[in-house]
């Protein structure tokens, strides 16, 4: 590895798997948690001025190890000071080993550990924060800039996560048979949360944040080694690349936003659309046909188009409308209306959108003012579209679509006012 940036590339790929390691030989996620994250920052510390040890992974399984075996020692001080009852002592699997004993392991618990930190008993927000450090090996700075939240918020909200799974009593084991199915919709839907929040953010200055965008990838991708034959896991792995491969396109020299219509499509990602091409090519056929393959599917057909004119619209809204009948979610909806106008055109658009403002999850919602304003407009409205552009850049916390939405509303309402 000659990268300048291949020692913390190599971090955050062990990461897990020491993890794993420890959490599957002392039983105890959270105490394991802490000592790979000691770990890691000794390597951090260590690595850059004295280079990569030959065996960088037993390298941090030695050290992780070492300070397991002193926490769990100095825990089990304490209850013996504190003379805990008797009954404990059987079912209490952190002992400690001898200090020298070679800790040795060559298989790879990242899949248990994405079923672990993604678990129904955790909230999203606690389930993204806990798979980011624990899988994905980004230290508790790094993910609190990512939220633009104080590194304390954060820190407290990845300790609830861990004292939850500690409490719940949550063992360090793939699910059985009949549960692994609702979990491993969960996991996919932390890493599609991360994803879509490095896409687009959903608040500060920036539209992109490249490095949760990336990180959700790279999981994904080991999630796809893992469980090649999920068809949904590829769907996903499918849905970021065919939707990645146009960030470069996205926002000016300035980081404004750029819509889709006006992008340069030279500057996407070739590569990566035919790779997500392929990928939900290979995924549809083999089935069942869920959300995420259907997402993939809409976003090549937008990315295999020479021209936005040559967007295959039809297709898209037949597709809007199989995954509206897969997934209750009102974006879903609120794309669909918008394909249908560019079907049928803009004021059927708007009595399709009319019909979703009753519902609740849209109140108030930017998505929602902002498709109101992009069918007034192609139907001539200036005014209302100027109107509606107004009030979206007013219920959104991103910078970029805020300017975004404003500049398109002065665009319409500058000829008028200057008429004027």
């Amino acid at each position: 590895m000659t990268s300048a940036h291949a020692p913390e590339d190599l971090l955050r790929e062990l990461a897990p798997q020491v993890l794993g390691v420890l959490a599957r030989r002392f039983g105890d996620f959270a105490t394991a948690e802490d000592a790979v994250q000691e770990a890691l920052l000794a390597a951090a510390t260590q690595w850059p001025a004295d280079g990569v040890p030959e065996n960088p992974r037993g390298w941090l399984i030695q050290v992780a190890y070492r300070r397991m075996v002193e926490q769990v020692r100095s825990e089990q001080a304490r209850r013996r000071r504190e003379d805990l009852s008797a009954r404990h002592e059987p079912a209490d699997r952190r002992y400690a080993p001898p200090a020298d004993e070679t800790l040795t392991a060559d298989r790879d618990d990242t899949l248990v550990l994405l079923f672990l930190c993604c678990h129904p008993a955790l909230s999203p927000a606690s389930a993204i924060a806990l798979t980011l450090r624990a899988v994905g090996g980004l230290s508790t700075a790094e993910i609190a800039h990512a939220f633009l939240v104080p590194e304390a918020t954060m820190a407290q909200r990845i300790s609830r996560a861990k004292q939850r799974i500690r409490s719940s009593g949550l063992s360090f084991r793939m699910p059985e048979a009949a549960e692994r199915g609702p979990r491993l919709d969960a996991v996919r839907h932390v890493l599609y949360l991360v994803f879509t929040e490095g896409h687009t953010s959903s608040g500060g200055p920036d539209l992109l944040r490249v490095d949760l965008s990336d990180e959700a990838i790279r999981l994904t991708r080991i999630l796809h080694d893992l469980l090649p034959d999920d068809s949904e896991v590829t769907g996903l792995l499918a849905l970021m690349l065919l939707t990645d491969a146009r960030s470069a396109a996205r926002t000016g020299p300035h980081g404004e936003l750029i819509s889709l219509t006006d992008q340069d499509r030279s500057r996407w990602d070739r590569a990566a659309i035919a790779e997500g091409v392929a990928l939900v090519t290979h995924a549809l056929p083999r089935g069942p046909v869920g959300p995420y393959q259907l997402q993939a599917a809409i976003a090549a057909l937008h990315d295999e188009a020479p021209t936005a004119a040559e967007t295959d619209w039809p297709q898209i809204l037949a597709l809007y409308e199989v995954l509206e009948r897969h997934a209750d979610n009102p974006v879903v909806s609120l794309n669909r209306a918008v394909a249908y106008a560019m079907v049928h055109g803009p004021v059927a658009g708007l009595a399709a959108l009319a019909e979703l403002a009753a519902d609740p999850r849209l109140t108030g919602h930017h998505r929602l003012y902002a498709a109101r304003a992009h069918l007034h407009e192609m139907a001539g409205d200036r005014e209302a579209a100027v109107e509606h552009y107004r009030a979206a850049a007013e219920r959104t916390s991103s910078q970029p679509e805020q300017r975004y939405l404003l500049m398109r509303a002065a665009r319409l309402a500058g000829p008028r006012q200057t008429a004027g």
